[in-house]
């Protein structure tokens, strides 16, 4: 099969011909119809996340066709594939239903294998159905964008008036939920950038601005997708007392020292960490009743490369996804 092979932190992915994978019990081999691409791929690519398995293949937003291996999906059935792909089931957090905090949990595209191929192998107790009515390009980022989203929607409670600060692959995604939802949406991004303000108004947003200079009033809580430390401390001058910031990523630069009267008056500063299973149950069964309409640019396996820069340079509107 071919596929993008990623050998050593900051090297460019490499176009390989790899032996076809043979499933281990209770994994599927699936062919892979569409792989998103996350900024969680750029974090292992510019080495930020610093303990991948290499070589490696990128890739955790795979939407598939299973060829072969398991029970639990029959051959031909079209399955999506998250981040998250394998937890122990046996430590205290996945006792606790959080097996997104489980130490020993594995993760597609970084521990394990993805979706930048032709071919992909996953646990079956980790794949989820694909809703029926979304083609394989615009389901992709329901599965990483959408649900580290949806999972940070949660997690800002029931703020009525929410920012979401960085409106790239998932905010454009939670910014239709939470309209759906009745929530009040304020779009933070760079300053000059017209294009993905323009994007969050024709989604619902009452507002987009400059994320740094912030809203025309103060908000319930703020969701922080851009992988920019020094919008932590500007969010939590934007929300009022009692009110939340979610940081969303899985890596930022370093968060600036902030004067401790911006945390008080029981402000929340948390972070989301990776996602359940019980999350994907939940978001890929609410997206079809929204319904959650993604943008998407497409591009070929070997273009990945080209996708990845895309994303580094803020140049995608929406999400990018690749199509072997």
């Amino acid at each position: 099969m071919r596929a993008m092979v990623l050998d050593r932190a900051g090297e460019p992915l490499r176009l390989a011909e790899l032996p076809d994978p043979e499933p281990a019990e209770g994994q599927v081999v699936l062919r892979v119809r569409a792989c998103g691409v996350c900024r969680t791929d750029l974090h292992i690519l510019d080495g930020e996340l610093d303990r991948p398995k290499l070589p490696l293949v990128l890739g955790h937003q795979i939407v598939g066709e299973v060829v072969t291996g398991g029970t639990r999906f029959a051959p031909g059935e079209r399955v999506g594939v998250p981040w998250l792909g394998w937890t122990c089931g046996e430590c205290q957090f996945c006792l606790a239903d959080r097996e997104n905090l489980c130490d020993r949990a594995r993760f597609t595209g970084y521990d394990l294998d993805g979706g930048y191929a032709e071919l992909a192998v996953a646990h079956e107790r980790y794949c989820f159905p694909v809703p029926s009515g979304y083609p394989d390009v615009q389901a992709a980022p329901l599965l990483c964008a959408g649900l580290i989203g949806y999972r940070s929607l949660r997690l800002a409670s029931e703020a009525e008036s929410i920012g979401l600060y960085g409106f790239g692959g998932s905010a454009h995604i939670v910014c239709q939920v939470a309209v759906a939802q009745g929530r009040r949406v304020f779009a933070g991004t760079r300053a000059e950038d017209d294009e993905a303000q323009e994007l969050a108004r024709s989604l619902g947003a009452e507002w987009a601005g400059d994320a740094l200079a912030g809203p025309p009033e103060e908000l319930d809580a703020v969701i922080v997708f851009a992988p920019v430390g020094e919008l932590v401390p500007a969010a939590l001058r934007h929300v009022r007392k009692g009110g939340s910031v979610v940081c969303a990523g899985i890596h930022m630069s370093d968060i600036p020292s902030f004067p401790y009267e911006l945390l008080w008056g029981e402000r929340v500063l948390r972070s989301v960490a990776n996602l359940t299973r019980a999350d994907g149950e939940e978001f890929l069964a609410l997206a079809p009743r929204v319904p959650v309409r993604t943008e998407v640019e497409t591009f070929a396996l070997e273009q990945a490369g080209e996708a990845l820069d895309r994303l580094r340079g803020g140049a995608l509107r929406g999400a990018a996804v690749l199509v072997p």
